[in-house]
């Protein structure tokens, strides 16, 4: 009795993956499970002749049982989704539209190297747990100057060379000349804590040379919290730029001075050209200066209604366009806003 069960279930065993495979529609899929695995199939049938045996041998035809029919069930399962597949790739066909048009073959665009930087970079602090916010380009004096702990006839206004826009009273209305703005709004719209970053385009009273330009981008970020400190900062920063540039990357902060920051510094890298060793890009010093940070201000704070004593933060910011020409070994800022193909076609996304 033992070695009939036994032949059977090594037939089973050996028969199942060729039957399974046959089955070319769904329906002979679920006719070859049924004759199998069903209530009258042959596992099924083998189980009744079972209690006829002893412990022993019931036990070890009741072990090859299952593991026949956990192979069975397995080669069902990856039959099954090849049918589903090919039933649905048949579906989509029936139902395709063909919506070209006879024209001739144009090459696909892609986007510009400066959004590709920004999405970058966006990725990465995304990944490192900060929100993304926005906000309008035309701004109001008192976001993009008195807030930020910049006054009227402060000596600090002289560091942007602001466009104003002829809307209102004289020099009330301009083009924002950063992206710090951003942070006024999220801080007076939103309760902290605050971990966010602001992509956007930015307006000055430029020359266009070959680093400098009336329109480029700039990407800040701010964190407001409870006990927040400048060693956040700093790991934060290196933090985003092993992310960013790679391992062998490393960022330092030299004393500076912002307005709205105190106390505030200059945010620099190892050279990603030299890694730091020293080269022309870098004038051989190793490193390349990106941006500035520094803690927030506590008169930041009280002009959004936060409590100086309970909340601390610190905010960073740099430009877009110009960490796209360092990462890409561009030497002309003017090349990213003429529009030239052959300059836009090296950089596909």
């Amino acid at each position: 009795m033992t070695d009939d069960i036994t032949r059977t279930v090594q037939r089973i065993a050996a028969e199942a993956p060729g039957r399974v495979a046959a089955a070319a529609t769904l329906e002979e899929l679920r006719a070859v499970e049924g004759e199998l695995l069903g209530k009258k199939g042959e596992l099924t049938a083998l189980k009744k002749g079972m209690g006829a045996l002893d412990p022993e041998a019931r036990r070890a035809a009741g072990q090859a049982m299952n593991e026949v029919r956990a192979s069975v069930e397995a080669a069902i399962a990856a039959r099954r989704t090849d049918l589903e597949g090919a039933a649905r790739a048949l579906t989509l066909a029936a139902e395709r539209l063909d919506l070209t048009e006879a024209v001739e073959h144009r090459q696909r665009g892609s986007l510009h190297l400066v959004t590709q930087t920004m999405d970058r970079l966006v990725d990465v602090f995304v990944g490192m747990g900060f929100t993304v916010a926005e906000g309008p380009e035309v701004e109001t004096d008192w976001y993009n100057f008195e807030a930020l702990n910049i006054p009227a006839a402060h000596p600090a206004r002289g560091m942007w060379d602001t466009l104003y826009v002829d809307l209102g009273d004289p020099e009330t209305v301009l083009l924002r000349t950063h992206t710090s703005p951003v942070q006024i709004r999220v801080m007076t719209d939103g309760e902290p804590p605050i971990y966010a970053v602001m992509p956007g385009r930015v307006y000055r009273r430029d020359t266009a040379d070959a680093s400098h330009m009336p329109v480029f981008h700039q990407i800040e970020g701010l964190v407001v919290d409870r006990g927040i400190s400048f060693a956040d900062l700093a790991g934060t920063l290196e933090a985003f730029t092993s992310a960013y540039f790679g391992g062998s990357i490393h960022s330092r902060l030299r004393p500076s001075y912002f307005p709205f920051t105190e106390p505030s510094a200059e945010y620099d890298i190892n050279c990603i050209f030299c890694e730091g060793r020293g080269c022309r890009t870098c004038g051989q010093t190793g490193w390349l200066e990106l941006g500035g940070c520094g803690m927030v201000h506590p008169n930041v704070l009280r002009n959004v209604g936060l409590d100086a004593e309970e909340w601390t933060g610190f905010a960073f910011g740099f430009g877009l366009d110009r960490l796209a020409l360092m990462r890409h070994g561009v030497d002309d800022i003017r090349e990213m806003f003429t529009g030239d193909v052959r300059f836009l076609e090296q950089f596909p996304a």
